[in-house]
């Protein structure tokens, strides 16, 4: 059987009070923003009932609507963000493109391993054009 359990939520200044209710009891608690107090809910709803036996209404005003639209307000808002500011190159030229990155300390390979592969420098293969072209 499912519980039901009332969140409601009060703005002060910039925080915001949480007041879950439910089974007879009554927990509150404090956070910095809607989204860290629609977070700090559900943690005072586990305190009271296990979460597969709850239903949790949140409530702004007494309204789950008006809950609803200004928790969704501030997920989909986009905080203001500086712009990315990309410093200048050290030596003051672009790094060469075929320059290999380093190998990461414990990637790299044993040296017998290493040394075998510069022993083995294959030929280039001669393509059927250039053969004709040859003769």
């Amino acid at each position: 059987m499912t519980e039901p359990i009332t969140a409601s939520y009060v703005q002060e200044d910039d925080d915001w009070k949480i007041t879950v209710s439910g089974s007879g009891k009554e927990l509150t608690g404090r956070a910095p923003g809607i989204i860290a107090a629609r977070d700090r809910a559900d943690q005072l709803v586990e305190k009271l009932s296990p979460p597969e036996h709850s239903t949790v209404v949140h409530l702004l005003n007494g309204s789950a609507l008006e809950f609803t639209a200004a928790y969704m307000t501030a997920r989909l808002t986009l905080p203001e963000i500086e712009p990315l500011e990309v410093p200048p190159p050290a030596n003051g030229k672009a790094k060469d493109k075929a320059a290999k990155p380093p190998v990461p300390q414990g990637k790299e390979l044993p040296k017998a391993v290493d040394e075998a592969k510069s022993k083995e420098k294959p030929e280039p293969a001669k393509t059927p054009a250039k053969a004709a072209q040859t003769s």
